[in-house]
């Protein structure tokens, strides 16, 4: 009886969380207008830029924007975030465009959000909520799912009051508080409750993924992650040089859910790619928090590859705000290869640094003085070595050819002797194999036998 009672309060939080979410989702072709902020930290043109992206992002959501607008403020109102004379024509607006959904170009605090729906009538959402809902839509595993829901709660839960009547009613009866508990400290005792259970589910989660990176760093297969702004062609790449399929779009956030594969360098050597979710300006802070678990695998990589959108016009600032969230993920040490992507498209604008590599992965130009790339750079954690294997460990051999670099393989009467390279790691692994370390004969031609 327990268990059913306890399974049955758990479907109520998940059913309460949903109906929640789906009061601050954007439906398919609804009206949508969007308001621009400019602060004192920005220029017209970063307004601009923003206001452009935030289309995208309402697009992606399904909405259909009819009208924009914008306000330049040096202050936010306490009470609704831009100033009177600009609500009041925001309102005016609104009715005349018939819209349903107004979208704030910044983040709202519970007040303001409520203060601006009663004095215009209709459902007004922040960056942060659009962005939520995208993810919610393109979450697809089980712990994605689970920190989708996590970061949605946590900013739902100081936004209940005033979202409809199921939140104003009485809930009286033997065992409430006083006369009664309302419905709104029902509601929010319920999304702290399923709020610490994701948190659980999440550590449980992030447990066994602790013991599955504890087995791939006892075979030292290099992990390279793609990273970069949303929408620069990550997935596109990763299908390309891996043949893989790899869902790909052209919207906002279309890889949410990290993806790894395995392929071969030009060397032989074997690595592992990963995609994982694309960077964007003023990432919700609850994203980042629920999320980084999935950004781990950006921590665990061995170099990271950004690729940069050629054919984007903020292309600087695009660079900018993927260093910085790198910054403040303390990964801003890690090996960076930068690489210029879609060099085939007529709208490529790209004219920064000429060290950067330009390639396309729709026609393959570039792609191989890429791979050639992340040759060499994977390849300076190597020592070269020459081991004397019996010729019983063909095994040995095969795993050397995988996974490191050979140059020379002799058979004699006495065993396999090869000159080969190793990383760190595996040079402990065979040191018994091992007959001297420095310098060996052969040059980068792959490998050869004699």
């Amino acid at each position: 009886m327990t268990l059913i009672l306890i399974a049955a309060l758990f479907t109520k939080l998940i059913c309460l969380g949903l109906n929640l979410m789906r009061k601050l989702t954007i439906r398919e072709n609804q009206r949508v207008m969007l308001i621009g902020i400019q602060t004192n930290e920005m220029d017209h043109h970063e307004m601009e830029a923003s206001l452009i992206e935030l289309t995208r992002l309402v697009q992606t959501s399904r909405g259909n924007v009819v009208v924009k607008t914008y306000q330049q403020i040096h202050f936010p109102n306490p009470a609704t975030f831009i100033g009177k004379g600009k609500v009041e024509e925001i309102r005016d607006m609104i009715a005349h465009n018939d819209v349903s959904v107004a979208v704030v170009d910044g983040e709202l605090t519970p007040v303001q959000n409520r203060n601006l729906e009663n004095i215009w009538g209709v459902l007004v959402l922040d960056r942060s909520a659009v962005i939520l809902d995208i993810f919610a839509m393109r979450a697809h595993t089980k712990e994605g799912k689970l920190q989708v829901e996590l970061a949605q709660l946590e900013y739902l839960a100081p936004r209940l009051v005033g979202r409809g009547k199921m939140l104003s009613q009485q809930m009286g009866g033997i065992g409430t508080r006083g006369p009664g508990e309302t419905q709104l400290e029902s509601d929010r005792r319920r999304i702290k409750d399923r709020i610490s259970h994701l948190k659980k589910k999440l550590k449980e989660v992030e447990a066994q993924r602790n013991i599955h990176w504890l087995k791939r760093e006892s075979v030292p297969v290099p992990l390279v992650s793609i990273i970069g702004y949303t929408n620069s062609g990550k997935s596109t790449l990763l299908n390309h040089i891996t043949d893989s399929d790899v869902f790909v779009e052209d919207k906002l956030f279309a890889t949410l859910d990290p993806t790894i594969r395995r392929m071969r360098l030009p060397s032989g050597r074997e690595i592992l790619i990963a995609d994982t979710v694309g960077f964007i300006r003023r990432l919700p802070h609850q994203l980042i928090e629920s999320f980084k678990a999935t950004f781990e695998e950006v921590s665990h990589a061995h170099l990271l590859m950004h690729l940069i959108d050629g054919t984007e016009k903020d292309v600087d600032e695009h660079i900018a705000v993927v260093r910085n969230v790198l910054k403040d993920m303390k990964l801003d040490h890690k090996p960076l290869l930068e690489v210029v992507s879609k060099f085939d498209s007529p709208e490529y604008v790209f004219a920064g640094k000429s060290d950067r590599l330009a390639i396309s992965a729709l026609t393959s130009y570039g792609i191989d003085a890429l791979l050639k790339n992340l040759d060499v750079i994977l390849h300076k954690e190597f020592k070269r070595v020459i081991i004397h294997l019996p010729h019983s460990r063909g095994d040995i051999l095969s795993t050397l050819y995988r996974l490191g670099y050979v140059w020379k393989v002799q058979h004699t009467g006495e065993g396999i002797w090869v000159d080969c390279e190793l990383h760190d790691k595996f040079i402990g692994k065979y040191e018994k194999f091992i007959v001297s370390e420095g310098e060996g004969e052969g040059e980068g031609e792959g490998e050869g036998e004699q």
